[in-house]
């Protein structure tokens, strides 16, 4: 098969490298790319939005099946534009993409479910969670427990224009949740647990991700699959119902509270950074999966083995207020020659020199028999990466390493 993955970041990367290893697949191509993905297949510089290039691409190389790994490309609708020209897609349409694209669609599908999330509040008063309605790179929520947090989420939500939408905060362990689904069978991937804000001990403002691990402790087979009928399956069949099934990736962010789970968002992609831990611990042919969902029929297995990984990300000295753009990066193949996975979210690459290129530069995973050798491993090779500015999290994994609870 001759695979596209539309995307150029640290999700993207991951599942190439994870493609890549599937018997099936004849090429292996990428629009954008990065210079990780291009270690890996040929990488052709056309936007991930720009449909109609893209469309060229699959024509031109003859691609069976397009891998879309962002969301804004999705929420346009970019899946249903290459299906209407006969191209294969792994992704929802963009009237099932809703359920990312507008917070406040997901809450009435959720509503209408009956599925449990967090209440809305008709008046902005703290503790509460402030959310911009629409996309906004995993920077549009904003938690709020003193009213100087509040006034200062609501100028930042509202200057990223759209509705706001007010909710209880909600306390309690936080999981990712990702299904592969044709609308109507769902597969549960390996939950993992992810760091949006930016410093130590969930400290500063929100990111589109620091880092994430998986497995999560006390979520084994069995509680997985009730979290599944509880939440997935219930929304499933409430797009049915609405004439706009899911097709592709769907993630729940859930909190798990004493009163049970609920929802935090939706998400209508593979998440990012946890992608990043969930695939290297992947058994199974992913590849086979993602075409057959791509074809209306979800009938291959895909499981996750007995392995733990830990996936600490590396950001610009001012991320996430602004990207670090051309300065040099060191030690990857040292990390690499250790064992971990270096997976590249915003690099670049000048002659033979890598450089950085965003806000998250670098993914750096390791695996281990168990989570603290897992965050071991991926520590010792952060230690053996370097560029002027690099900020990262020092405790991804760490409490659930040492078996306590994340609050």
């Amino acid at each position: 098969m001759r695979v596209l993955v539309v995307g150029s970041g640290g999700r993207e990367h991951a599942l190439a490298w994870k493609l890549k290893q599937s018997p099936r697949l004849e090429a292996l191509h990428a629009a954008p790319g990065n210079p990780g993905i291009a270690r890996l297949g040929e990488c052709h510089p056309v936007r991930a939005e720009d449909a109609e290039g893209l469309l060229a691409i699959c024509g031109e190389l003859g691609v069976d099946l397009v891998v879309v790994g962002p969301e804004l490309p999705l929420v346009a609708g970019l899946a249903d534009f290459l299906r209407r020209n006969g191209v294969a897609v792994f992704g929802p349409t963009r009237a099932a993409a809703r359920i990312e694209g507008s917070k406040s669609f997901a809450k009435e599908v959720l509503e209408a479910a009956g599925v449990p999330t967090a209440g809305r509040l008709a008046v902005a008063r703290p503790p509460c969670v402030v959310k911009a309605d629409g996309l906004a790179a995993g920077k549009g929520v904003f938690v709020c427990r003193t009213q100087e947090e509040l006034d200062a989420g609501l100028r930042a939500a509202s200057a990223l224009g759209g509705q706001l939408l007010i909710e209880e905060l909600l306390e309690g362990e936080e999981v990712s949740l990702f299904v592969l689904t044709d609308g109507r069978e769902a597969v549960a991937l390996a939950p993992a647990q992810d760091f949006k804000r930016v410093g130590d001990g969930d400290t500063g403002p929100n990111t589109g991700g620091m880092g994430a691990y998986s497995p999560v402790p006390g979520l084994g087979e069995s509680e997985v699959e009730e979290l599944v009928d509880a939440v997935h399956r219930p929304v499933l069949a409430e797009l049915v119902r609405r004439g706009s099934p899911f097709s592709g990736l769907l993630y729940a962010g859930l909190m798990l509270t004493d009163d049970g789970p609920r929802v935090l968002e939706f998400n209508c992609r593979f998440g990012d950074p946890e992608t990043q831990a969930i695939l290297p611990r992947l058994e199974g042919d992913l590849l086979g999966a993602l075409t057959s969902v791509a074809h209306g029929a979800l009938d291959e297995e895909v499981t996750a083995g007995d392995r733990a990984a830990v996936t600490v990300v590396l950001a610009g000295g001012e991320y996430p207020e602004s990207n670090d753009k051309g300065t040099p990066i060191a030690g990857i193949d040292e990390a690499e020659a250790a064992g971990a996975l270096v997976f590249h979210a915003g690099t670049a690459r000048r002659g033979q020199e890598l450089l950085t290129n965003g806000g998250r530069i670098l993914n750096v995973t390791a695996l281990g028999a168990d989570l603290p050798s897992a965050r071991a491993a991926a520590y010792e090779a952060v230690g053996l990466i370097s560029f002027p500015g690099m900020r990262f999290r020092s405790d991804i994994g760490l409490a659930a390493a040492e078996g306590h609870v994340r609050s």
